[in-house]
C-alpha cells in the first residue's frame, strides 16, 4: 500500500506533541509553553506502519514571523501532506480556529482533533456540539484527549478514510470575497486550487509571499488597487480587514456550536493566578518557588542519596573493592591508578550528584507539568520588557535548565532576529543539568549549612540575562523594541506521574549516558595529563603535564580567588563538558578526602567565584556547536562565547573581591579590580546611552 504523510499541526501547547506521542509511540519532549517542538518530527502510527505522522512546530497563524512558524507554513504548502490532523484546544476554541481558518484557506485535506474534553468537561462551564460545529466548517470534528489517549482510534480511522476532510472553502464578508475573487482572477499562471490561498496573502500584503509570485506590472497594479479599493471601502489596513474577517466567521461558528453556562464564573485556575500572577506577589512567590526547589534538591532530601554515592559507594565500597580484584589479579601500578583514580574517581565524582539532580528534575517537572511553569513565562515577560527584552526569550531559558542545547534551539520561535540572536547569546547563562554538579559542589562543601548558595545560582543567572538585555539593548547590534509575547497559559492541572516518571527518567539517562561516553574520554585524557610528564614518565601530579598547561593560564584567575592549576584545568575541562568540572578537581587532587582537600585548598568564596564562572562563562562544546548553527555565523559565535566568559570574569571579580573588602583583607591589587569590574558594569548599565538608529545584523 501507498504511504500516506499525515501532518499535525496546531497552535503551541494545544496538545500536539503529546498526541503525536500518544499515536506514534515516540518519547518527544511535552511542555507547558511554545517552543517544545522547534522542527518537525516524522514517525510511523502504531496501529497503521504505512501512515507517516509529521509533527510540526506550533504556529498561532500561517502569516510567519519565526523561522520554527515558516517551517510549518512551507510543510504544508510545499510537501502538500495527504491529510492534516489540526490539534484544537477545546478549553480556548476562538483562538484556536483562527489557524483552522488558514489551513482550509490553503486546501489541504483537514481533520479536527478537538483535545482537551476531559478538561473542558471539568473545568469549564461550556459545551460544544461536535455535529454542529463540524457542520459549521464542513469538517470532521473529532473529540479527544490526547493525555488519557481518549478517542484516539476514530481519530486515526477518520483520517485514514478516502476523500475524508475535504471541504469548501470558508466565505467570509461578501465584500472581501470580492475583492479576493478579484487578486484571484489575476494568478492564471497558478493551479486553480492554489489561487486563494495566494489571493489572501497578496491581499495581506505578506511580504514572503509578495516575492515568490511573479506578477506582470499590470498585474500588480491591478492587484494594488482593488487592496486600496477594499482598505478606503473598510477604513482599515488591508492585514486587519482579513483578521477582522476570520474572527467574525469563527464568532458565528461559536455561536452556532457552543453553549456557555458560565462566562463570569470564575474557574479554580482564575483564582490561583489572581495570587500567583499577581503583579507585586508574582516575583516573590517565584522566588520562594525556586529556593524551595534548590533547597529540597542540592541541600535537604537530594543530599541524602548523593552523600551515600559520593562517602559509600564511590569514595570508599567501590575504590577498595576495585583495589583488592586488581592486587589480586597483579594488574599493573599504572592502570590500577587509571581504573580507581582516573575513572572510579573522576566519573564516581560525578555520578555522586546524580540524586541530587534527579530530585531537581522532579520538582521542576511537577512545575511544569502542573502549569505553573507557563505562568513564569509570563510574569517574566512583564519583569524582562521593562529592561527591553523580549518576554519570549524566557521560554528557552526555562527549556535550558534542562540542556542548553534545546534551549538554543527553542530561540527560533521568537520573531525578531535581533532578540534572537541576543537570546541565543544569553540563554546559556541558565543552569543546565551538567552546572548543577558545580553547584552541588561548591555547596555542599563551602556552604554545607548554608540554604541560600544553591538557588543563588539561578537568580545569579536571571541578573546577568537582565542586566546583559539593558546593556546590549543600547548598542547598535540589538538596538530596537523587543519583540511581543503572546502565550495561552493552561489550566491548573494534578502532575501525571507517568510524564513526571518518563521526564526523570530520560533527563537522567542522557546525564549518566554522557559521564559514560564524553566524560569517560575526558577522565582517561585527564588521568593521562595528571600522571604523566612530558617525558612520558609516571610522576606526581605536582610535576605533571596538567600541572604544566594549568600552570599557564592560572595567573589569569588570581583576581577571581581561584588562581590555582588544579582549579584553571577544571575551568578549560568544562568546555568539553561541565561536569568535568567536577571530575577534573577530583582527578587533580588525586587519592584522598576531596571536600577537606578543596577546603584546605581554597577560601569558601573563592569556591563561590568558581561556581560564578562557571555558571555563566562559554557553555560546552555541543552548545558551542549549536549557537554557530543557529547563528549560521563564525563570528556571531565567536562574539558570544567571548562576551559570555567577559561577563563571567566580571561578575567573579565583584565576588570574591568584594567578599575581601567585607572581611579586611582585600589588596591594592585586588581592590583595583574590583573597581575596574564595577566601573566597567556601571558604565553599560547606567552611563551608555541607547542606540536608536538601525541594528546592523549582517
Amino acid at each position: 500500500m501507498p504511504e500516506l504523510t499525515v501532518a499535525l499541526v496546531g497552535n503551541p501547547n494545544s496538545g500536539k506533541t503529546t498526541l503525536f506521542n500518544a499515536l506514534t509511540g515516540a518519547r518527544l519532549a511535552v511542555g507547558n509553553w511554545p517552543g517544545v517542538t522547534v522542527e518537525r518530527k516524522a514517525g510511523r502510527l502504531k496501529t497503521a506502519r504505512d501512515v507517516i505522522l509529521q509533527d510540526l512546530p506550533g504556529t498561532y497563524s500561517l502569516s510567519p514571523y519565526s523561522s520554527e512558524e515558516l517551517v510549518t507554513r512551507d510543510f504544508l504548502l510545499q510537501e502538500r501532506p495527504e491529510k492534516v490532523i489540526n490539534v484544537v484546544d477545546a478549553t480556548n476554541l476562538e483562538r484556536n480556529l483562527y489557524l483552522t481558518l488558514q489551513v482550509m484557506e490553503a486546501g489541504r485535506p483537514l481533520v479536527i482533533a478537538l483535545n482537551m474534553m476531559d478538561v473542558l468537561a471539568k473545568q469549564q462551564n461550556r459545551q460544544i456540539n461536535l455535529k454542529k460545529l463540524g457542520y459549521a466548517l464542513q469538517v470532521p470534528v473529532i473529540g479527544i484527549s490526547a493525555l488519557r489517549k481518549t478517542n484516539l482510534d476514530t481519530l486515526v480511522a477518520t483520517a485514514q478514510q478516502p476523500g475524508a476532510g475535504q471541504y469548501p472553502y470558508p466565505e467570509y464578508d461578501p465584500r472581501v470575497e470580492s475583492a479576493i475573487s478579484m487578486i484571484a482572477a489575476q494568478l492564471t499562471a497558478y493551479p486553480e486550487a492554489d489561487r486563494r490561498w495566494y489571493a489572501i496573502k497578496l491581499f495581506e500584503r505578506d511580504t514572503q509571499v509578495q516575492a515568490q509570485v511573479t506578477l506582470t506590472p499590470q498585474q500588480q497594479a491591478d492587484i494594488e488597487q482593488t487592496i486600496t479599493t477594499a482598505e478606503h471601502l473598510f477604513a482599515d489596513a488591508s492585514d486587519s480587514i482579513i483578521v477582522n474577517a476570520r474572527y467574525d466567521f469563527i464568532a458565528r461558528v461559536i455561536a452556532m456550536s457552543v453553549i456557555d453556562q458560565g462566562d463570569f464564573v470564575e474557574s479554580v485556575s482564575d483564582r490561583i493566578d489572581r495570587v500567583v500572577t499577581n503583579r507585586w506577589l508574582a516575583l516573590p512567590i517565584f522566588a520562594a518557588v525556586m529556593w524551595a526547589v534548590y533547597y529540597v534538591s542540592i541541600q535537604t532530601v537530594g543530599t541524602l542519596g548523593s552523600d551515600w554515592l559520593n562517602d559509600t559507594v564511590f569514595g570508599a565500597w567501590l575504590p577498595d573493592a576495585a583495589t583488592h580484584v586488581l592486587n589480586a589479579w597483579a594488574v599493573a601500578p599504572w592502570l590500577q591508578s587509571l581504573i580507581v583514580d582516573g575513572l572510579i574517581g573522576g566519573i564516581g565524582a560525578i555520578l555522586g550528584f546524580l540524586p541530587q539532580i534527579m530530585m531537581l528534575f522532579l520538582c521542576l517537572g511537577v512545575l511544569e507539568d502542573c502549569g505553573y511553569m507557563a505562568r513564569i513565562a509570563f510574569v517574566m515577560d512583564r519583569l524582562f520588557h521593562r529592561f527591553n527584552l523580549s518576554g519570549k526569550a524566557f521560554i528557552p531559558m526555562l527549556i535550558a535548565t534542562g540542556c542548553g542545547v534545546p534551549g538554543i534551539m527553542a530561540t527560533r520561535t521568537i520573531e525578531s532576529s535581533r532578540d534572537r540572536r541576543m537570546s541565543i547569546m544569553l540563554t546559556t547563562f541558565m543552569p543546565c543539568s551538567a552546572k548543577l554538579t558545580v553547584i552541588a559542589l561548591v555547596a555542599g562543601t563551602f556552604f554545607p549549612h548554608q540554604s541560600w548558595v544553591a538557588p543563588s545560582a539561578y537568580f545569579i543567572s536571571i541578573l546577568a540575562v537582565v542586566c546583559s538585555g539593558i546593556y546590549l539593548k543600547k548598542t547598535r547590534l540589538f538596538a530596537g523594541p523587543p519583540a511581543p509575547f503572546v502565550m495561552e497559559l493552561p489550566a491548573y492541572h494534578l502532575p501525571k506521574a507517568a510524564n513526571l516518571a518518563r521526564s526523570v527518567w530520560q533527563r537522567a539517562a542522557a546525564f549518566v549516558h554522557k559521564a559514560g561516553t564524553i566524560i569517560f574520554l575526558s577522565c582517561v585524557a585527564l588521568w593521562f595529563l595528571a600522571n604523566f610528564n612530558w617525558r612520558l614518565q609516571m610522576v606526581p601530579q605536582n610535576q605533571s603535564l596538567l600541572r604544566t598547561l594549568g600552570s599557564l593560564l592560572a595567573p589569569l584567575f588570581i583576581p577571581l580567588g581561584f588562581g590555582d592549576w588544579r582549579a584553571t584545568v577544571a575551568t578549560v575541562a568544562g568546555l568539553i563538558a561541565k561536569e568535568n568540572c567536577v571530575g577534573t578537581m577530583r582527578i587533580a587532587f588525586g587519592p584522598g578526602n576531596f571536600g577537606d582537600a578543596l577546603r584546605a585548598t581554597y577560601a569558601p568564596m573563592a569556591g563561590y567565584a568558581f561556581l560564578v564562572f562557571n555558571l555563566l562563562c562559554a557553555p560546552c562544546f555541543a552548545s558551542i556547536g549549536t549557537m554557530y548553527k543557529e547563528f549560521g555565523d563564525g563570528k556571531w559565535t565567536w562574539y558570544a562565547v567571548g562576551y559570555q566568559t567577559g561577563v563571567a570574569y566580571l561578575l567573579a571579580v565583584i565576588v570574591y573581591q568584594a567578599s575581601q573588602l567585607i572581611a579586611g583583607t582585600l589588596t591594592l591589587w585586588g581592590g583595583g579590580f574590583l573597581l575596574v569590574a564595577l566601573a566597567l558594569i556601571g558604565y553599560g548599565l547606567l552611563v551608555k546611552r541607547e542606540r536608536h538608529d538601525a541594528p546592523v545584523l549582517a
